[in-house]
């Protein structure tokens, strides 16, 4: 049996990167979520990290639940936000032993996802967003786009007036047939607006309305969804398991979307997927930015009965996310057709940047320290 022995962190505003060490000198990588994540951080040395040290590193879902009963007394966001950090390094580190990627260790195999081309964007016309859209899709074969309407937690007050009654049919109608049309609301919207909003989807030939109504609100998201044709989707920000049975029980959306690292990692994600998978949803994780949660939600999708039509892949370069720049070595999100490739390697199949890893901020919790 191998034990965690050393568990450290390399931490930025933005991106917490997690090592973990056993006593036989085994190491695996992985993430707590992103933003705040300098808090996140502390977080994990001070709640998750105690419970951890000495623990059997092959037990994840056993390891995760503990801390979890450990900590009953601290339920949120922040908990599993840092959780993630250990659940993910010890899949990654689970992989590097056996030689295998974690889509393998979740019983799927690594191959090529279709991804759609998401932009997180709402400080741009319509029609500079057609014309950056309608570019990617000739250059990189994206045959799937989401954007943005309404504001953020908008209370039916636009971005800017009239935004979403231009950008909606401005996109749609420049990325034109055989495209399928996603856009995100952000919690944006009441029930009549949001139906309203709606219609106008329906009439575009948009087919994934995200998170409408404000997203805390289930019996508002489902008031949605029955008043449309279209697909319904959201969960991103939900990371109580008991929430997550409501919003399936209920039928409050119709495709679900499960963020891994707000999750806690894979092991409650893949609850998610099973209380899913058992009411015939499909699953559609959050996955909007290019840290590690995309590299961890491709091995999900690569190895899920009920996963979606594809993955979110956020094309938001330098200028909107410098935070995210150099994280990896190599290109693990190389587009190709409008796919990208599950790594094959151990583990999560990429290696972080040392040079990253140089300017961050470093703590460690180790056994008998």
């Amino acid at each position: 049996m191998s034990r965690i022995a050393k568990l450290e962190t390399y931490a930025n505003t933005y991106v917490c990167f997690v090592r973990v060490t056993t006593d036989a000198g085994e190491v695996g990588w992985g993430q707590t979520s992103t933003y705040n994540a300098d808090i996140t951080a502390t977080i994990f040395h001070r709640q998750v990290a105690p419970w951890a040290l000495g623990a059997d590193a092959f037990d994840i879902a056993g390891l995760v639940a503990r801390i979890e009963e450990r900590e009953h007394k601290f339920p949120g966001s922040y908990r599993c936000r840092a959780l993630a950090g250990l659940d993910t390094a010890l899949w990654d580190l689970r992989g590097r032993v056996e030689g295998k990627p974690v889509v393998e260790l979740l019983g799927g195999r690594p191959r090529r996802l279709r991804a759609y081309a998401s932009s997180m964007r709402r400080d741009i016309t319509p029609e500079a967003e057609a014309e950056r859209l309608v570019r990617l899709r000739d250059r990189d074969g994206y045959t799937a786009f989401k954007w943005r309407v309404g504001a953020e937690c908008g209370r039916d007050v636009d971005e800017w007036p009239g935004r979403t009654e231009a950008v909606v049919p401005t996109v749609a109608r420049a990325l034109g047939a055989g495209i399928d049309k996603l856009v995100d609301a952000n919690s944006g919207f009441s029930v009549r607006r949001a139906i309203e909003v709606g219609h106008l989807l329906e009439a575009e030939g948009v087919g994934h309305y995200e998170e409408p109504c404000p997203y805390w609100h289930l019996e508002q998201t489902r008031a949605v969804a029955e008043a449309l044709t279209i697909d319904v989707t959201g969960g991103e920000q939900d990371w109580d398991l008991a929430t997550w049975a409501r919003m399936i029980e209920m039928r409050a959306v119709d495709v679900v979307q499960p963020d891994v690292m707000y999750m806690g990692g894979l092991c409650r994600t893949l609850e998610v997927v099973r209380l899913a998978a058992a009411a015939g949803l499909p699953v559609t994780p959050h996955s909007a930015n290019l840290s590690l949660v995309t590299l961890c939600t491709m091995h999900l999708l690569g190895a899920i009965p009920n996963g979606g039509k594809y993955l979110e892949l956020s094309i938001e370069g330098p200028d909107y996310y410098p935070w995210q720049q150099d994280l990896f070595l190599g290109e693990p999100y190389a587009v190709r057709d409008g796919h990208v490739a599950i790594p094959d390697g151990p583990g999560w199949g990429v290696e972080i940047n040392p040079r990253w890893l140089e300017s961050a901020a470093y703590q460690l919790s180790a056994a008998g320290a």
